[in-house]
């Protein structure tokens, strides 16, 4: 392991652990539960899960620090080469129970492929946010894109645009005429050191934009929490978590990678809700918030 192998690795349990003691005080009632793994190739992580909490459904916070030999199917999907990797990440998804409270989906990771030698061959970060509404509350949009804004400065004055225009096209279900998961954020990956920004600022900005990230997020829950709802919105909320499903299942690549390099299949898959629907053929009612929701997700918007 490099100097920043272990950074990063001491960062993502930093933010777990702040992360979940942060949702826990929203929540009121919820306590995540932790389970410590080990992966037989090489390496391990720590899952915890908030299940049935009075405001989160369904939420998980995960870190890992895996490594191990590339096999075929590893180089295939990332085209690299090498002999062995080091793969470390926090990644976590919040399934609220109200569906005026949308959805958030974050990541943070950083990459090391090694030599025969162990001497690092490459390296890269990656990671980003995204937001997932069920109903559209434009404030909530546009106070999430400037947090993530205000961290993306750290790096350069192009950088949030630049981000924010991979997420759109990155969390698509190209499957339903492109209709995207949610109102987007930020995506960046394969962001090596030295090519635009160094290894302390890549590292510097995955720090900022979690904290950042968060703390957007926990304000935006607190609005909406107490909100009225009805069983028709919870219908529509559940629709809505199906389409997440199949991003997940079909184009994550996470999800992919976690699979294809051995790793644990319950962390991996927590991300999913813990109840979505798969009605035929289902279409909003015209003029309703619904379609108000899904002809922003068919035309991504500039939120500032």
């Amino acid at each position: 392991m490099s100097n920043m192998s272990e950074k990063f690795s001491t960062l993502v349990r930093d933010l777990q652990n702040q992360i979940c003691r942060k949702l826990e005080a929203q929540d009121t009632r919820g306590k995540f539960i932790e389970d410590v793994w080990q992966r037989a190739d090489g390496g391990g992580g720590i899952t915890r899960i908030l299940e049935r909490g009075h405001v989160i459904e369904k939420g998980g916070v995960n870190t890992s620090a895996v490594f191990g030999p590339l096999t075929d199917s590893i180089k295939k999907q990332l085209k690299l080469d090498g002999t062995e990797f080091f793969a470390t990440g926090i990644s976590l998804v919040i399934h609220p129970i109200n569906p005026m409270v949308p959805t958030v989906h974050a990541n943070f990771r950083y990459f090391e492929v090694y030599d025969e030698k162990k001497q690092v061959l490459d390296s890269w970060f990656g990671g980003g946010a995204d937001l997932t509404p069920y109903y559209l509350f434009e404030p909530d949009c546009i106070d999430f894109h400037r947090a993530l804004q205000t961290s993306c400065a750290i790096l350069d004055k192009d950088a949030y645009s630049s981000f924010k225009e991979i997420c759109d096209n990155y969390f698509v279900n190209t499957h339903r005429n492109n209709e995207r998961r949610g109102i987007g954020g930020i995506f960046y990956d394969h962001q090596r050191p030295g090519e635009k920004y160094s290894a302390d600022q890549l590292f510097e900005f995955a720090r900022d934009c979690a904290e950042r990230f968060i703390d957007v997020y926990i304000e935006i829950m607190s609005r909406r929490k107490e909100l009225p709802f009805t069983e028709n919105q919870v219908y529509w909320q559940q629709i809505r978590r199906g389409r997440y499903i199949e991003f997940n299942l079909l184009h994550d690549r996470g999800t992919t990678f976690g699979l294809k390099s051995n790793g644990r299949t319950e962390s991996i898959l927590m991300s999913l809700p813990a109840q979505a629907r798969f009605d035929y053929h289902d279409q909003p009612i015209p003029g309703s918030e619904e379609e108000k929701l899904t002809r922003v997700l068919l035309n991504p918007r500039d939120w500032l």
